[in-house]
């Protein structure tokens, strides 16, 4: 058990971490605290005073204690995301990171990489991270890697062996159902697949087909856990055929996915993917929706501006930004607490793909 002074330190510690108190705010009298945390004044002040020496507060004559107002000395947290700028989820993240309230006193840094492949780059964004000391980092794991390819290894136990705290954003980089002793801020990819799949079935769809492309992320496979979730709970038969993962982006091998097993339903993996059948389901002559529907899944930017705007699951990456921030926050003011998944929700938007009911 923790003495009484060092559970009110790490209890005050936390909150100001986590932004409860925020740069500029007055923290109770100690009086306050004295009947808060049942404690003696003595004990009390000895706690402020280990936030004074971390330079979290500071005590004004006849005011009071103050949480600092950060002058450059804000927490620098590192953005490893190899797939920035060519994935458009991590954009809105960052921006949610950004915008948190808990942020307003810290830095997120933004490294340079001098050229090379993808592994090279973030190997590079690693070993700079470290070199700063950064108080952390966020980090997306390389996806598409050839087999044996260490590089996600190679960074996380690089940023281990420097006590860096990692969270991991979207997805873990080990394979299901394996997990890293890393904190990872993403969404439920399977209920994400099961509320697609169920939407077409509650539709009237019955020969629902599942799209994706071969080597993409794990949480790919995942949306197909929860595709074929949704199908084995309504009583429909788990049809392996009808799950389709394509090697390349050739207009035949799209042809022949349409073809196989005549489908009068389509869960994509994900946006892109949705938009690429749409313009093969077209130029064979299918009506979308009255001959085929279709759903996808992110909600990206250009969702609704498709041929026919596409139905699909929104993730919410500014929400997931933020919720990082909180993690990360978390993790620094209490490092011994168990790994945890944050999962969030994602929300169905009803567009004219489906040949449902619009909400919008």
């Amino acid at each position: 058990m923790l003495p009484k002074y060092q559970s009110a330190f790490e209890e005050l510690r936390k909150e100001i971490l986590t932004g409860k108190y925020k740069p500029g705010d007055r923290l109770p009298s100690e009086a306050e605290l004295v009947q808060r945390f049942g404690a003696s004044r003595i004990t009390v002040g000895r706690a402020v005073k280990e936030l004074q020496a971390l330079n979290l507060v500071e005590r004004r004559a006849g005011s009071g204690t103050y949480v600092k107002v950060a002058k450059g000395g804000g927490l620098s947290f590192g953005l490893l995301i190899p797939d920035l700028g060519r994935t458009e989820i991590f954009e809105p993240i960052c921006e949610g990171m950004a915008d948190a309230p808990q942020a307003v006193q810290h830095a997120l840094v933004w490294g340079n990489s001098s050229g090379g492949s993808r592994q090279d780059q973030a190997w590079q964004l690693c070993q700079q991270y470290i070199s700063r000391n950064v108080a952390g980092v966020f980090f997306a794991s390389l996806e598409g890697l050839t087999e044996g390819d260490e590089t996600n290894h190679r960074i996380i136990g690089a940023l281990e062996r420097a006590r860096i705290p990692v969270v991991l954003l979207d997805r873990d980089f080990l394979p299901y159902p394996r997990r890293s002793r890393h904190d990872l801020v993403g969404i439920d990819n399977r209920r994400t697949g099961y509320l697609a799949t169920e939407h077409l079935i509650n539709l009237g769809a019955r020969r629902i087909a599942f799209l994706s492309y071969a080597r993409t992320a794990a949480t790919i496979a995942e949306r197909a856990a929860g595709y074929r979730e949704a199908l084995l709970f309504h009583g429909i038969p788990l049809v392996p055929e009808m799950v389709h993962q394509l090697e390349s982006e050739d207009d035949a091998s799209m042809r022949r996915v349409v073809e196989m097993g005549h489908p009068d339903a389509f869960v994509c993996g994900n946006d892109p993917t949705a938009g690429r059948l749409m313009q093969e389901l077209i130029a064979a002559g299918y009506r979308i929706p009255l001959d085929v529907r279709v759903v996808g899944i992110d909600d990206l930017r250009y969702a609704s501006l498709l041929p026919v705007p596409l139905t699909t699951m929104h993730q919410p990456c500014r929400e997931i930004g933020m919720a990082a921030m909180s993690a990360m926050l978390e993790r620094l003011a209490r490092p011994d607490m168990p790994v945890r998944d944050v999962l969030l929700e994602c929300q169905l938007v009803v567009r004219k793909s489906c040949g449902g009911v619009s909400s919008h």
